[in-house]
């Protein structure tokens, strides 16, 4: 039999490590930063600006899954569920994963270009966040926390992209980004807390053999209370956001639904099994878009 007839092909190989497969972790990063962009702009923010934001989210997961897949192919040959990743077993070559992972942020940032300045500045932020994540594990008790702050830049660059409207001039740089964008991201980071703790515990005893810090490990056996009161704490920050902006019912009618999904997720991690837990972070994506929403629904009848 020819060997070629089981090989994946190169393409699938690429597809592979871009996750084409799982879109999930796309998911997650794209609810926050489309309400934020509603919220930014007081409703539907034009088509320019969701198209540009839906396919920078897909791409620059996409091109941070090759970054990360590179940065951890020593230690993820050690783990069982990601032994088989295109660049850890050795089927990719390192250096042809990160040129995908650069020319996907290139294509990246040429969207951003035409939004306007304000867009651009914070986008070499998020970039810089994004790049360190993969090193945190090895140095920061829990590197879920980068992850955070990494997967909730689009609340600040959606702001920046409405509230810097086509300027290219300095001084829309400052205000662009208003105190609102930082509490937002605050609340989000602890939804992004709660659903990479889960996925952390997945890998809690393969991470635990080769020494990689997660807030998993961290939390010991306070993980799935941590990870409820994560839940908690995004769900209670986001709902005194929108009160204090006045938002309609249909809002808060989706932080209820997201705190049933929350509640549901509970029956899923408390003995800890793997499929629970991977279940529970896979399908967190359905809370995010409860949020979401629930925002676009409240600022249509506002």
């Amino acid at each position: 039999m020819n060997s070629s007839l089981s090989q994946p092909s190169r393409l699938s190989l690429y597809l592979n490590l871009i996750r084409w497969d799982r879109p999930a972790g796309s998911y997650l990063l794209l609810w926050p930063s489309l309400s934020a962009l509603w919220l930014a702009a007081g409703g539907f923010p034009g088509w320019k600006l969701l198209l540009i934001f839906i396919v920078g989210t897909f791409l620059m997961r996409s091109a941070g899954c090759a970054v990360n897949d590179v940065a951890d192919r020593e230690f993820d040959r050690h783990v069982k569920r990601t032994a088989q990743r295109p660049v850890t077993s050795g089927q990719l070559a390192a250096r042809n994963a990160l040129w995908l992972g650069a020319a996907l942020a290139a294509i990246a940032f040429v969207l951003v270009l035409t939004i306007n300045l304000a867009t651009v500045v914070w986008s070499f932020a998020a970039l810089a966040i994004s790049i360190a994540y993969p090193y945190a594990k090895r140095v920061v008790s829990m590197p879920q926390a980068v992850l955070g702050i990494a997967f909730s830049f689009g609340i600040p660059m959606a702001f920046a992209a409405v509230n810097g409207g086509d300027s290219w001039r300095w001084e829309s740089v400052p205000g662009a980004v208003p105190p609102l964008a930082g509490w937002l991201l605050l609340g989000n980071l602890f939804w992004v807390l709660a659903y990479d703790t889960e996925y952390a515990m997945v890998d809690r005893d393969d991470d635990l053999k080769i020494g990689i810090k997660t807030s998993a490990i961290t939390l010991g056996r306070f993980d799935v209370a941590a990870v409820m009161g994560f839940y908690a704490a995004f769900l209670l920050i986001w709902a005194a956001i929108g009160a204090g902006l006045g938002l309609a019912w249909p809002f808060f009618a989706g932080l209820l639904v997201a705190a049933a999904i929350a509640g549901w997720h509970f029956t899923l991690i408390r003995d800890r099994s793997r499929d629970g837990c991977f279940k529970a972070f896979r399908l967190n994506h359905w809370l995010g878009f409860a949020v979401f929403a629930g925002v676009v629904f409240a600022l249509q009848v506002a």
